[in-house]
């Protein structure tokens, strides 16, 4: 008798073991692939490699007009003031000399040279063939976000964990001198935003959300109908649509950010 009470406490034992064991490696499995996930993600917060593949010392224009291409002239004389200083020439006007020996963020002097049909002087009103640009030591894409225009992505979602990124193509404006290429690839998170606002968003939910009114405004018909023909849940889904929208968990159907 005892044997038998032995036997089945361990086989009892066992099967506890065993139906644990694998939900606890379930467990770990979820987990662990959640942190690669992370890990590999937009988060680590570097740019990606190809953003610096290109650092070639050319200067801000790689073409040079020849006499029977006069578009391509009249594309960059057009926006170039004759008669103006060399140095507040927009970046398309001339070339330098860029060279990469220089000391990251500090200023350095190149040999700029005003492209063919492009007059400028100095401060003495004397026209210049060559002459002296004083530039920080940085590449096109290390420039401040200020300094350059990217395009917008509308198709990526702003809501998402990790925060998801795109690659986008980004030009340095006119007037801002860099090393290297002025257009070249980034990446940016998606910050998109299709108007909605996040104070008309929580006033509909504090005052009308028992109708659904918060969810319809954010273009989530199927849940402003739930909460309607439900009375917002008997005040429970209305309750917790309140907080979810004040912290930001729930925001517009397009995925886009509140303004």
């Amino acid at each position: 008798m005892a044997a038998n009470s032995f036997k089945w406490v361990f086989e009892r034992g066992r099967s506890i073991m065993k139906t644990h064991g694998m939900l606890l490696l379930l467990l770990l499995d979820v987990f662990f692939g959640s942190v690669n996930g992370y890990l590999s993600s937009a988060h680590v917060g570097q740019e990606p490699p190809y953003t610096q593949h290109s650092p070639a010392m050319s200067s801000a224009a790689v073409s040079t007009p020849s006499s029977d291409s006069t578009t391509v002239t009249e594309n960059y004389t057009a926006k170039c003031p004759s008669g103006g200083l060399c140095s507040k020439l927009p970046a398309d006007c001339f070339t330098c000399d860029y060279h990469h020996n220089c000391s990251y963020g500090r200023p350095v002097n190149f040999t700029c040279t005003p492209k063919g049909g492009v007059q400028c002087v100095n401060e003495s009103d004397q026209e210049q063939k060559v002459f002296n640009l004083t530039v920080t030591c940085q590449f096109c894409w290390q420039l401040d976000s200020s300094q350059y225009r990217c395009n917008i992505s509308t198709t990526c979602m702003t809501v998402s964990c990790p925060r998801k990124r795109y690659n986008s193509t980004c030009k340095v404006l006119d007037h801002v001198n860099c090393i290297g290429r002025r257009v070249f690839l980034k990446r940016l998170f998606c910050n998109w935003t299709g108007g909605y606002k996040w104070s008309t968003a929580l006033t509909l939910s504090i005052t009308l959300g028992g109708f659904g009114a918060d969810r319809f405004y954010l273009g989530q018909w199927r849940e402003g109908l739930g909460k309607l023909f439900s009375f917002g849940g008997l005040g429970i889904w209305t309750l917790i649509d309140v907080l979810l929208i004040a912290v930001g968990y729930v925001g517009p159907a397009d995925g886009s950010l509140y303004i």
